[in-house]
């Protein structure tokens, strides 16, 4: 661990950590091409530089999972694990695994956890029933 390192910032510290969990969640069942440039999106709004980019493609469970500390960073988070599931348009069993498992790791208990995977697989896949539809319509108006 290099000197510079001891300093980084706690910000930092977790975007690294929510990147190598986006990226182990899409290597869990090979990254596809939708998934890369998912991941270079990623790769620019949290900031990661080419050389942790690169570190951590090649090895991204050596980031321990550092939850953000707000409910709605929480959520923040868990979408983005959608978005990279969910950028080919399918979920394979080992990423509906990593999930749950992520899940929890986000500091949800395991029956919020499963609870939030569930429905945020079934607003993933469009299957909202009219009440939910309407209220993602006329939300924020």
């Amino acid at each position: 661990m290099s000197f510079s390192s001891l300093f980084e910032s706690g910000e930092s510290a977790r975007n690294k950590s929510h990147f190598a969990t986006l990226v182990a969640l899409a290597k869990s069942s090979g990254i596809k091409a939708e998934e890369a440039v998912q991941l270079l999106r990623f790769k620019q709004v949290l900031d990661i530089s080419d050389s942790d980019y690169d570190a951590i493609l090649k090895d991204p469970h050596s980031y321990p999972v550092t939850p953000p500390n707000t409910s709605d960073e929480r959520i923040q988070w868990l979408h983005d694990l959608f978005k990279i599931v969910f950028a080919d348009h399918k979920m394979d069993e080992p990423e509906h695994m990593l999930l749950r498992k992520y899940a929890t790791a986000l500091g949800y208990n395991d029956a919020d956890a499963e609870y939030l995977v569930e429905r945020s697989i079934e607003i993933f896949n469009g299957h909202l029933n009219l009440e939910d539809y309407r209220h993602l319509l006329n939300k924020n108006r």
